[in-house]
């Protein structure tokens, strides 16, 4: 039996301590929820390891040696190029070789190469994007009928190969008047199936019903509510669509070729197929060439790159 404690030791902090009976810290009001929120671990989930770190730069540095490769070759000589052991370091011809290919790449030289590429690229990626903006918002949203077989057939166009269909479009491209003309480049690659399943896949998940029937409601039409409200929520996915259509068309070798046989106003790709022509092939000219036609393509990350990143983590936050 404890002995009962009179009304001063109640009242005395030290008394009750020593009795045994004084209240834990743990049994104070909001004690357990700090100590919740302060257990071990928490918030170490988000910093990297030394290990992680040395991952990422073996990864980074893998990544960016093919670049500085090209970097290596197309500023030595031929020989140099193809010699036992290969040069590690920069030589001293990239300027050299870079004015070779900038007026000897194409008819016309690399600069109008370059100003076609752009423009072929450009012109594809914008109306890709746009279509598949549309057509995408249509078949994750709209209901009419036939919308699930018109989907299967559009996603069964991506299972035909490329090389098909060359025959029968040279053919086409010949009766519309579009052969060796841009044109031919661009006509044929305004949408893709591809665009068309990313954005419709995209935006059946990321853009609530509610907001749709909130903008009909409000009396907005189907251009509006495109505008408005699926515009908005579909730019991260644009970005990274237009992003992938725009290193698909300016890398793009086999139609371009075929199509422009003959032209004096080539792509890039096909003014850099003339360089290895001739009694002996010039590596250090060709990679040259092939660090001009990669560099927009670094540009074109490199400013829009942060955009991508940062409207995906928009969405992520808004979600």
């Amino acid at each position: 039996m404890t002995p009962a404690t009179d009304s001063s030791t109640a009242h005395d902090p030290s008394a009750l301590r020593a009795a045994g009976t004084a209240p834990r810290p743990a049994d104070r009001p909001g004690t357990a929820r700090r100590r919740r929120l302060r257990s071990p671990g928490a918030g170490d989930q988000h910093r990297a390891g030394p290990l992680a770190l040395a991952i990422l730069v073996l990864v980074a540095l893998a990544s960016l040696f093919p670049l500085y490769w090209t970097l290596v070759a197309a500023s030595t000589d031929s020989h140099r190029v193809v010699s036992t052991p290969p040069p590690l370091l920069p030589g001293g011809n990239l300027f050299h070789n870079i004015s070779y290919v900038w007026n000897n790449a194409g008819a016309r030289g690399m600069g109008v190469a370059l100003l076609n590429s752009t423009l072929v690229a450009g012109t594809v990626a914008l109306s890709t994007v746009a279509f598949s903006v549309l057509a995408g918002f249509a078949f994750a949203k709209l209901r009419f009928r036939g919308r699930g077989l018109m989907l299967v057939l559009v996603v069964a166009t991506m299972a035909v190969p490329a090389q098909v269909s060359i025959v029968p479009l040279f053919i086409l491209m010949k009766h519309l008047g579009l052969s060796n003309q841009l044109g031919a480049l661009i006509l044929p690659t305004l949408v893709t199936a591809f665009g068309v399943f990313f954005m419709r896949q995209y935006l059946t998940q990321a853009l609530p019903t509610e907001l749709l029937e909130a903008a009909r409601i409000d009396g907005a039409n189907s251009l509006r509510v495109v505008w408005h409200v699926v515009v908005p929520i579909a730019r991260p996915a644009m970005a990274v669509l237009g992003m992938l259509v725009f290193v698909q068309s300016w890398n793009d070798f086999l139609w371009p070729i075929i199509a422009m046989n003959g032209s004096t106003n080539p792509t890039v790709q096909v003014a850099l197929a003339g360089l290895g022509t001739g009694w002996s092939t010039d590596w250090s000219i060709i990679t040259a060439g092939a660090l001009v036609g990669t560099l927009p393509l670094l540009v074109v990350f490199t400013v829009f790159g942060r955009q991508i990143v940062g409207g995906i983590t928009q969405g992520a936050l808004k979600g």
